[in-house]
């Protein structure tokens, strides 16, 4: 049954350990730091809740009828993949695509997990039992879940235990009667300050005598002994949501896991001990590739909202009638129309897997991770070299345009052909939050990285990609011709008679 925002925020209200300057932090929803991105994702929860909104964005349970949001679908069928897309796109839009860990991504991994649980009762009935329940509590109430399945960097040179010392990187340290005792670190939960339930796996490869940190779990946010340490938020310093629209209202924070000695019952256990199921839970399971479409969709809304902010200010400025303008708007275009078209063909080309997921293709969905990683960082440099020094010289802040000693210059100087001082300085300053700011220097960091290291995310391309079909075209023109072809096209003209 999906929720209400207000019954979303309510949810935060509980005793999770949240550390911000060497204080715990008392209510997520309220602290300035959160406040803003706590009710960006109220919104987000407000819109799937409205009924104007039900086809779009939910589909019937099969337990019992009640509309369930479409990040939690399991998908059978191309129809059930463009379903998702389409509710994934209406949320993605609401939040300029900035919110990359919204409740949506980690729920889609779950879609997949869900859709696969013979391959979860490889290592046990009981864990695929377990997988399925939760999947059905976490979609009947709309959950929102984060992850951290990336091991801390401490000493990459050494394998999880051959660390400085035990449980460095968060692993199974006990069994206790009903379930496990989990010790150690984990990163990097984008979203888990206002998450309800974490998601405990690694996602790295795991060598031999790593068997302890080959969990697979879920932890609610308040449980007890579960710290989160958060990198400095960037709402709480901004001057103002004129000055910076985006850093206040949709940053959604990123933060170290610590899991001092969890108990975590064996019901939310789901791979226990298995380094094959660990890492196959990522590739074998079509949850890898649905999760990272989500990302890619959600990625997709956020280059719209980016080049379609560039050609309002070319517009305001007077360029957008100079050919070379338009040819520059061109080529931002089609890198969103690229992404787009990857999106779509992943799913145009999606075909059932073992487990009769509905798998959009991995070939399609890695190139464009591998795609948009070398992508981004150009893009914003060929925004930059467009606005120039504009982005640079704005008011100090909102301040001076409303200030009766500062506006009357700031009107006559700081305006454009088609645009006020006021209306100038809002598009600008809204484009330095996207491409200038702290919080814009982070998602340049996120879009480079999210999806991993670029040259594993290009080893999943390379393992995906239909190598047997190009090879067979190379095998077919090699045997084509040998020493003794000749062909007719080639063969020169009989000499003519003078």
């Amino acid at each position: 049954m999906t929720r209400s925002g207000a019954d979303f925020i309510a949810g935060l209200r509980d005793r999770r350990n949240v550390f911000l300057d060497g204080e715990r932090v008392e209510d997520v929803t309220t602290h300035p730091a959160f406040a803003e991105a706590v009710h960006s994702v109220a919104r987000l929860y407000d819109f799937a809740h409205d009924p104007a909104n039900r086809e779009l964005m939910t589909y019937p349970s099969e337990r019992d009828g009640r509309p369930v949001n479409k990040s939690w679908l399991v998908p059978r069928t191309r129809e059930d993949l463009a379903a998702r897309r389409r509710a994934i796109k209406a949320w993605a839009d609401l939040s300029y695509g900035l919110m990359g860990r919204s409740p949506d991504h980690v729920a889609s991994f779950f879609a997949g997990f869900a859709g696969s649980l013979p391959f979860f009762a490889r290592g046990g009935q009981q864990f695929a039992d377990n997988l399925a329940r939760f999947y059905a509590k976490a979609a009947d109430e709309d959950l929102y879940l984060s992850y951290a399945i990336v091991q801390p960097v401490i000493d990459r040179s050494k394998p999880a235990h051959q660390q400085a010392e035990p449980y460095l990187y968060a692993g199974a340290a006990e069994e206790r009667d009903g379930g496990i005792v989990v010790r150690g670190a984990q990163m990097l939960a984008t979203g888990g300050v206002m998450s309800d339930w974490c998601y405990i796996s690694v996602i790295l490869p795991l060598q031999p005598g790593d068997e302890d940190y080959a969990i697979s779990l879920v932890v609610p946010l308040d449980a007890p002994g579960l710290k989160l340490y958060v990198r400095r938020p960037y709402a709480r310093t901004v001057s103002s949501v004129f000055d910076y629209p985006l850093s206040s209202r949709f940053d959604e924070t990123d933060a170290l896991v610590v899991l001092d000695d969890v108990f975590v019952p064996w019901e939310h256990v789901f791979v226990y001990k298995n380094r094959e199921l660990c890492a196959g839970q990522f590739s074998v399971t079509a949850a890898h590739v649905i999760g990272n479409t989500q990302a890619h969709i959600r990625s997709w809304a956020k280059l719209q909202f980016l080049v379609g902010l560039v050609r309002r200010i070319c517009e305001a400025n007077g360029q957008l009638a100079k050919p070379e303008v338009v040819a520059q708007l061109g080529d931002l275009a089609t890198r969103v129309s690229l992404v787009e078209g990857m999106v779509l063909a992943a799913e145009a080309s999606a075909a059932p897997d073992e487990f009769g997921v509905m798998r959009p293709t991995d070939a399609m969905v890695y190139a464009s991770q591998v795609y948009q990683q070398q992508m981004y960082p150009e893009l914003l440099n060929a925004i930059r070299a467009m606005m120039g020094g504009s982005v640079i010289q704005l008011p100090a802040s909102v301040a001076d345009l409303c200030s009766p000693a500062t506006r009357p210059d700031l009107e006559r100087y700081v305006r454009w052909p088609r645009a006020t001082a006021v209306e100038r300085i809002k598009l600008l300053k809204l484009l330095w939050d996207l491409i200038g700011s702290e919080f814009a220097g982070r998602h340049l960091q996120y879009e480079m990285f999210y999806a991993g290291e670029p040259n594993a995310i290009k080893g999943r391309e390379y393992r995906s990609f239909d190598w047997a079909a190009a090879d067979a075209l190379v095998e077919r023109c090699l045997n084509s011709y040998d020493l003794d072809t000749v062909a007719a096209s080639t063969r020169l003209p009989a000499p003519q008679p003078t």
